[in-house]
């Protein structure tokens, strides 16, 4: 984990990879249980069996899903002393370039590529991007940004 003392260092990691997360594997459960929350029953992501004749062979997580995760992903990769706050202040660019198929292996790599001076401390925005074990492809691609205050 990358662990920053404050604001000097980040501004001063703009522009770098900031390393990869743990990998995780997405099963079924979870795609069902978003799916409840969300209120998104999509055949492809709930019927395994109507979804191994379909385009991807087997059921895929929501693309939301994958973007929902980056939070958790994004905190093993760095961590920032003396911050008072961060938040998640928004996306820019998101994009889901591969179906996520259930049964498969994600992790994040992060990149800082800007951190800008806001009021009482910076604004970061990450270069996240989902990789699919075997895939060359990444799952979701996403300009996470994020506030964090001192």
């Amino acid at each position: 984990m990358k662990v920053f003392t404050g604001a000097d260092e980040l501004r001063a990691a703009a522009g770098e990879q900031l390393g990869a997360s743990s990998r995780m594997t997405i099963d079924q459960q979870r795609v069902n249980a978003f799916a409840d929350a969300t209120e998104d029953h999509q055949w492809i992501h709930l019927d395994p069996q109507r979804a191994a004749a379909g385009p991807f062979g087997t059921t895929i997580a929501h693309g939301f899903l994958t973007l929902s995760l980056l939070p958790h992903l994004i905190d093993q990769i760095y961590r920032v002393e003396g911050a008072t706050m961060v938040i998640n202040y928004g996306l820019n660019k998101v994009r889901f370039p591969a179906p996520v198929r259930v049964g498969s292996t994600v992790w994040v790599e992060v990149a800082l590529a800007e951190a800008t001076e806001v009021t009482g401390g910076l604004q970061l925005v990450l270069h996240a991007t989902l990789r699919i074990e075997g895939d060359t492809k990444p799952g979701c691609v996403a300009d996470y940004v994020t506030r964090v205050y001192f």
